[in-house]
């Protein structure tokens, strides 16, 4: 089974390569975030056309929304609030092996790392924390993918010393990420098959005109599993030609192969 997860930023505005996306790699499981769409206005059709027949979502008019779109059976499991203020970030499933799989939006949290004067920096901090005791007490196979809007190594950025103090790289952010990494068995599945400080930048800022020439990439995106899961991982792709693509999202998709 393949996996993939992929923030779209529109996936109306995005539906051609998208389309295009399905065809060439052909996931069984495609989690998108940052959709822009409420549910009635999704392109539900395009996507059963290519065989995905199963259709998830959690809008939101102009903001966030997360979706899953699936060729084999789904079962919608809960939808979590961790913003506490009802925005769509979050909807899980059941895959039909029981394995639960858990879409999710971390908030990017604004540009300055304070939560005294940045409100937003605050809520990204606290809604990792609530992950972060809802992973406390999981007890079943599971499989977190989206866009955390955090890169926790210094290999996960473009440059470790020029982020420090960069909102998505910064000391407190890493250490939610790891106090969150801590709370149950997770394996971060890029980096279990590409070590440190092998490059799996998944994000490139749209204010670069030529994004290869300065090649500031960040990993924002990601892909756990419980180890009960991962062990059935054989492989993990980051798909960064997809960022070259005809009107690209700035993050690109990432997928991960199980044995199933």
């Amino acid at each position: 089974m393949k996996i993939v997860s992929w923030n779209i930023n529109s996936v109306r505005f995005r539906i051609d390569i998208v389309e295009q996306f399905l065809r060439e790699a052909q996931p069984d499981v495609l989690c998108l975030q940052e959709t822009k769409v409420i549910d009635a206005d999704f392109p539900v059709e395009t996507f059963r056309a290519l065989g995905y027949e199963h259709v998830l979502l959690h809008g939101q008019r102009m903001h966030h929304g997360v979706a899953i779109v699936s060729r084999v059976p789904v079962v919608e499991d809960d939808r979590l609030d961790w913003q506490a203020n009802k925005e769509a970030r979050h909807l899980g499933v059941r895959l039909p092996n029981g394995v639960r799989l858990e879409n999710v939006y971390v908030p990017a949290g604004g540009d300055v790392p304070d939560r005294e004067v940045n409100p937003k920096f605050g809520q990204k901090l606290d809604f990792v924390e609530r992950m972060t005791r809802w992973s406390e007490k999981l007890d079943c196979p599971t499989i977190l993918t989206g866009d955390f809007n955090i890169a926790p190594l210094p290999a996960d950025v473009w440059s470790h010393k020029a982020l420090l103090k960069v909102v998505s790289h910064t000391p407190v952010e890493v250490e939610a990420l790891d106090a969150f990494k801590a709370s149950n068995t997770w394996v971060d599945l890029g980096r279990h098959f590409h070590p440190a400080p092998a490059r799996l930048h998944t994000w490139w800022s749209y204010r670069s005109p030529d994004w290869t020439k300065n090649d500031r990439g960040r990993r924002l995106d990601h892909m756990w599993a419980t180890a009960d899961v991962a062990a059935q991982a054989r492989a993990h792709t980051v798909f960064e030609d997809c960022r070259s693509w005809l009107k690209p999202s700035d993050h690109v998709p990432i997928m991960t192969e199980f044995d199933w």
